[in-house]
């Protein structure tokens, strides 16, 4: 039947009435209940196993972030060095934490002696190296390189009021790889002025090597743990020269007490002193690798070591390719 127009001042509308509903048992009530209750137990249990599962994926998905592990040698600055409160710094350090971003993997840097750099590696205490290490022939025999990442020539760190502050072929570069014979002759050419002389070299590292070729019988050459030890020696007037990379003795003439002293000798690169700075690897983790290669182009490409490289040394030592 039609319901009455309840508010006949705004126009009515035609309501019919609600057809009376069935009376439900107590039983069909209570079955009825039931039922609802099941669906809404078997939604619930539904939606929260999805979240659930939601949740493990997100948590196995950061559990799947790889850690590579990281070894620099913490004592040749600026490449890398112990700040304060034993906190890791330098150039290396920052490098290694861009690669490690562009790897999508977590980085862990942890510091080892020079001398121990490469059994450490291969007793895999760590994955990679990362210590002004250079790409050489000698050390390709044992381990594997991703890069380079960075190139700079060695030089003799000496006291301004030294004859060898004088010494011949300075300011000029030469590539023992691509110039051999220019290189020998300006080599050659100061000579003469070291003669007697004791010369400071890091031990097992590409100028101790190019010492021991080039100028042994004509200097003492002495060997020191780190170059930390053999500046410290050269201040002291131990010896008379230190020859090493020209990026850690920039470090070094930073120093207040070696504003008295000055790089000499002409820049040489290649041969022996290898063919730049790169990660050092096992052999055999070609994955690792790629992973290094890729991000280290793409650094390279976008500038950020180069960027990094001013920042740390003042000048860029980006490789060239």
């Amino acid at each position: 039947m039609a319901a009455p127009c309840l508010f006949p001042e705004i126009g009515c509308y035609c309501v019919t009435a609600r057809p009376e509903r069935p009376r439900l048992s107590q039983g069909s009530v209570q079955r009825r209940g039931l039922e609802n209750k099941g669906t809404t137990m078997n939604f619930v249990k539904t939606v929260g196993l999805a979240l659930l599962g939601s949740a493990l994926a997100i948590g196995g998905a950061a559990a799947q972030q790889k850690t590579v592990k990281i070894a620099t040698e913490g004592a040749y600055a600026p490449w890398n060095f112990t700040g304060a409160g034993g906190k890791l710094e330098g150039f290396e350090v920052d490098l290694a934490n861009d690669l490690c971003k562009r790897m999508n993997v977590k980085c862990e840097i942890v510091a080892q002696d020079w001398d121990g750099i490469i059994p450490a590696l291969q007793a895999k205490k760590y994955d990679a190296i990362m210590a002004g290490m250079s790409i050489t022939d000698e050390r390709k025999k044992t381990i594997d390189f991703a890069g380079p990442y960075a190139n700079s020539p060695n030089g003799f760190l000496v006291a301004k009021s030294s004859p060898l502050a004088k010494m011949p072929g300075t300011g000029q570069a030469f590539s023992l790889s691509t110039q051999q014979a220019a290189a020998e002759k300006a080599i050659e050419a100061y000579k003469p002025l070291l003669k007697g002389k004791t010369i400071g070299v890091q031990g097992s590292t590409i100028h101790s090597n190019f010492a021991d070729k080039y100028l042994k019988g004509t200097a003492e050459i002495r060997e020191y743990k780190t170059t930390e030890q053999h500046d410290l020696d050269l201040a002291a007037g131990r010896i008379d020269a230190v020859l090493a990379d020209s990026t850690a003795i920039i470090g070094t003439l930073e120093k207040p007490e070696f504003k008295d002293y000055v790089m000499t000798g002409p820049s040489i690169t290649g041969g022996l002193l290898g063919a730049g700075v790169g990660v050092g690897l096992r052999k055999g983790e070609a994955e690792l690798k790629k992973s290094f290669e890729d991000a280290i182009q793409a650094a390279v490409k976008d500038g950020t070591v180069k960027k990094l490289s001013e920042k740390w040394f003042k000048v860029d030592i980006t490789p060239i390719s």
